[in-house]
Formats: C-alpha cells, structure tokens, sequence
C-alpha cells in the first residue's frame, strides 16, 4: 500500500509546501541489480509503480504540490506517465542551448505546467557554465537571449527563465549575485566539499532588490 512512500511525504509535508520527486522516471521503470553482482551490467529493466504510486500520493495530500524531476533518459513512456500525474516536469536553462542539435529545454518549448530552472543544486553557476561552453553554444545562446554587454549573462538569464510560460521559475542566490563556480552548491560525483556555500550579510542590497522587483514586474511575476 506504498506505506513508507505515505511516511516519507507526511514527514516532508510538515517542512514544505511543493515536494520534488527526484528520480521520477524510476517511477516508470527502473534498473534492478541483483545482490553480489559485480558490475551494474548484471541488472534488468522493472516496471516501476506509475500511476499506482501518483494517485496514493495525490489522494492523501490533497494540501502539498509536486514537482516531477524528468530529467536524465526520457523515454516516451515517462513522457506519458509525467502527462497522467499532471505534476509539472523541470525545465534547465543551463541544458538548453546547444547550436548543432534539438533541446527540450529552449525557453520556447517551456510548457506553462512546468517549473524553469536557471540550474539545479548539481549544475555550476552561470559564471561557471560559461567557461565551460563551446564556442559555437556560446554564441547561439546569446543570439537566441539577446545578451548585451550592460544587462550581462546573469540578468539576461534571468529574464529568459521569466519570460518562459513556465508557472514557475527557480533562480539560484548565486546567480543572483553573479558568483563564480566556486560557489556553486553541489558536483556530482564527489564526497566532499559540497553544500558549504552561504550567503554573506549584506550581500541583498536594496539596489538589488529594486533590480529583482523589476524584472518580477515586468514578466507579472509578483
């Protein structure tokens, strides 16, 4: 009767209003390893829970909103297992420009029941992103973005991600700030060093402040 997935939430409940499911696409199918294999090539595709798990969810918190995370391989099944929940999936700015191929990510394709994202916890800074971009990206996303020199990469990004039909849009403190990569939060694949940033007193000034106010005006966002 999925009883610990009925825990889990109640407990996450008294701490949020909006829950992400992470790993959502394990809901659909997912790679089982057996006990003592050496490598994970030894596992299987299963059938995850579906529906069968998002209706119990949905039917006892009737107060919290979710938040599917769809990213990583998204097979058309979890395509149309995201549609049946009805959860709003995530867009990544940071994953959107790629000049040579298609992204589900472009500003364009963000659905309104979706939650933009400048980056998540596991992506750089944008300060970081852009020294890791090829040339050819580079330039294709500040054609698509319009960035000039006086608005900057942080606040063009920061309007694009508002200017989405997404109903939400997610900005990092850092990006906010305009802080370097090492500020980021998280990077994958690593045990140490992570999840130490903090924010300095005095770092929201009362210009920065007007500039967010604007930007937040300016796309109905307030």
């Amino acid at each position: 009767g999925f009883g610990w997935w009925i825990r889990r939430i109640d407990g996450a409940g008294k701490l949020y209003d909006v829950i992400r499911i992470d790993h959502f696409r394990g809901l659909e199918s997912y790679w089982a390893v057996p006990y003592g294999a050496e490598t994970a090539k030894e596992g299987q595709w299963r059938p995850g829970p579906g529906m069968k798990l998002v209706g119990v969810l949905a039917s006892w918190f009737h107060d919290l909103s979710f938040i599917a995370e769809d990213l990583g391989y998204v097979t058309p099944e979890v395509k149309a297992l995201l549609a049946d929940s009805g959860f709003p999936g995530m867009k990544i700015l940071e994953f959107a420009f790629d000049a040579h191929g298609e992204s589900d990510y472009l500003p364009h394709r963000c659905t309104s029941n979706s939650v933009c994202y400048m980056g998540t916890h596991d992506n750089d800074t944008v300060q970081g992103w852009l020294e890791t971009m090829s040339k050819d990206d580079l330039d294709f996303a500040s054609r698509y973005m319009h960035i000039t020199e006086d608005e900057g990469w942080n606040w063009g990004l920061i309007r694009t991600g508002m200017a989405t039909a997404s109903n939400l849009f997610v900005v990092q403190m850092q990006d906010v700030l305009e802080l370097p990569a090492g500020c980021r939060m998280n990077t994958p694949g690593t045990s140490s060093g992570n999840w130490q940033w903090r924010m300095r007193a005095g770092s929201l000034t009362e210009e920065l402040a007007g500039k967010l106010l604007t930007y937040t005006k300016t796309f109905r966002r307030c």
